[in-house]
């Protein structure tokens, strides 16, 4: 708005929260729930715009929406998460997610900043302009995230500062590469000190002692990857807010629910990091993990508080997180207080409706043809026996960090032989951005499968196509199809794709709705069940076995990577 705008906008909004004029939307017959000190308030709320005018009194307004006696709480905000996870466009995410509550989301899109690089964020900051919930974006501080893998592009600070000032841009997103935070890198002093004046968003697995210290001493403040309680109460009085976060994969809302008390709420918010359809489907967005926390006995207020104002407090967002004059009208009406059962959204001062979506512009797709990978056969997948025992990725169930694990395997005219009876199987990571001919190559336990494979091309954080299998065969059919695909899921059983799913949208995202790709994860599921799959997501669980700075060990297409020493190394 020009600053003529601006006063008459003012104009309007003091004239209506002091009751000479009326407003533009009053929400009538509900209860405020205050997140500073937990009353509950009678009254009106007023709305002019997007803005809050009036509350606890009588006003008139062009419209009135009778809230059925419902308790009125601050718009949620997930303070991290890759949109591109939710395997949707922007757009579909939106709608996917908005009626959850969910009324601001903080986005990475480093996703597909590794495949298109700038493009890709700008994809993402043109979509930000549309949505009906506030989308705003961190920019990606970390493409590649390490120099052990083949990313579809390279972002350094000269390529960041030109959309700094962006409006929907916070600061710089995740540090990922804490291991070049405390080497002095270069290239990683220049992003930390051209953001120094703004939010720079943390990415510390573990890091603790004089290790953490000089970590935020380079101006981080958040952090997202706390498994423990113990780790996030030295990154809390070192001066961190901490993220719990609740996604498909890593799950650490039961292990973290502890620390959320009414000393530390103020510092605490709440982030889903990636979270699929299907799961949101089943059990919510935000509004799961507050019912969540509300049932293990953590105070309604705390949990209401870190989903909301704790959460804009964190990132600058002063504008929000209260249901309050001046405040943005981002407000959730609950059908069910402690059980968060969302039932009206309040987005920017309107009321969420189907026709809101459908007056979004559109925006056209980008990286529609972003594999480029010639097709394998199985001897790809062929690993030399160099060492033995063999080291093995230790998946854990819910977590993304994986262990270091070892197998003696049966070796035949030199190779190292999967061996279903240990559950050790074979990953490999193939390179799709540069066709290199790159496939690294390894071994994986924890999936269970005892024939086929699973492919995907969603592989944090480079997406290379990362494959798990049983037999070499299946594995070659399962990359083979996701590269026809042009990016997806696929499930094979031998020579047969048993389930799919294809995401064109920079080998990241499908162009259906989310109803659609709900229905295609579960046939994938189930596909993977049908190959003895034991976890609950292992599509996602795939997608994380490729991230080099995740403990302990990865792997990429340039092989196996001890990310604890932070090198390649042999099988």
């Amino acid at each position: 708005m020009t600053t003529t705008d601006t006063q008459a906008f003012l104009g309007r909004a003091i004239a209506a929260g002091s009751g000479v004029e009326p407003a533009d939307l009053v929400l009538r017959n509900l209860r405020v729930f205050n997140v500073f000190d937990g009353s509950f308030r009678e009254g009106d709320v007023a709305i002019v715009g997007d803005r809050i005018v009036g509350v606890e009194d009588r006003y008139d307004g062009a419209e009135t929406f009778d809230c059925g006696g419902r308790i009125a709480v601050p718009g949620f905000i997930d303070t991290h998460l890759h949109v591109e996870s939710s395997l949707v466009t922007p757009f579909e995410f939106d709608r996917c997610v908005l009626p959850h509550g969910v009324t601001t989301a903080i986005c990475d899109p480093h996703e597909i900043a590794n495949v298109l690089g700038s493009e890709g964020i700008q994809y993402f900051l043109r979509a930000s302009l549309q949505t009906v919930m506030d989308l705003r974006v961190n920019l990606s501080s970390c493409v590649p995230a390490t120099a052990f893998e083949t990313a579809g592009a390279c972002l350094e600070v000269e390529d960041l500062l030109p959309m700094r000032d962006h409006p929907k841009v916070i600061g710089l997103a995740e540090f990922m590469n804490f291991p070049g935070v405390l080497a002095r890198d270069p290239k990683v002093l220049a992003k930390l000190a051209a953001f120094q004046d703004g939010h720079i968003d943390g990415h510390a697995p573990l890091l603790a002692g004089q290790g953490l210290n000089g970590y935020l001493s380079a101006g981080i403040r958040t952090d997202h990857e706390a498994t423990t309680a113990a780790e996030a109460l030295e990154k809390l009085a070192k001066g961190m807010h901490i993220l719990i976060r609740e996604g498909s994969v890593s799950k650490d809302l039961d292990a973290l629910a502890p620390i959320l008390t009414p000393d530390v709420s103020a510092f605490i918010a709440l982030c889903t990091d990636d979270r699929n359809p299907l799961d949101i489907a089943e059990e919510g967005h935000l509004d799961c993990m507050i019912r969540r926390l509300i049932a293990k006995g953590i105070r309604p207020l705390d949990a209401y508080r870190a989903a909301s104002w704790s959460a804009a407090n964190a990132f600058g967002l002063k504008d929000r997180g209260l249901i309050a004059p001046g405040r943005r009208a981002d407000i959730v009406l609950l059908d069910d207080f402690e059980d968060c059962r969302v039932g009206d959204v309040i987005s920017g001062g309107r009321i969420v409706r189907e026709e809101l979506f459908a007056a979004r512009e559109e925006i056209a797709p980008v990286g529609l043809t972003s594999v480029h990978a010639d097709k394998v056969d199985s001897t790809a997948f062929e690993i030399l026996a160099e060492n033995s025992p063999a080291r093995v990725i230790g998946v854990v169930p819910g977590r993304i960090i994986t262990e270091d694990l070892s197998a003696t395997l049966t070796v035949k005219n030199g190779q190292a032989q999967i061996d279903v009876g240990q559950d050790v199987l074979k990953v490999a990571v193939v390179e799709r951005h540069k066709n290199t001919g790159n496939v690294g190559k390894g071994f994986v336990s924890g999936f269970g499968m005892t024939r086929g494979a699973i492919a995907s091309s969603v592989g944090h954080d480079s997406h290379n196509i990362c494959v798990v299998g049983a037999d070499e065969a299946s594995m070659a059919v399962a990359v083979n199809r996701v590269i026809e695909l042009q990016g997806g899921f696929v499930v094979a059983d031998g020579d047969k794709v048993t389930a799919e799913l294809a995401l064109p949208l920079a080998g990241l995202m499908s162009l259906e709705s989310f109803e659609v790709v709900r229905t295609h994860l579960e046939d994938l599921r189930a596909a993977a069940r049908e190959l003895g799959c034991t976890l609950p997501e292992p599509f996602l669980q795939v997608a994380f076995l490729p991230l080099p700075v995740i403990p302990h060990l990865k792997i990429t297409d340039m092989g196996m990577f001890d990310v604890n020493r932070f090198q390649l190394i042999g099988t």
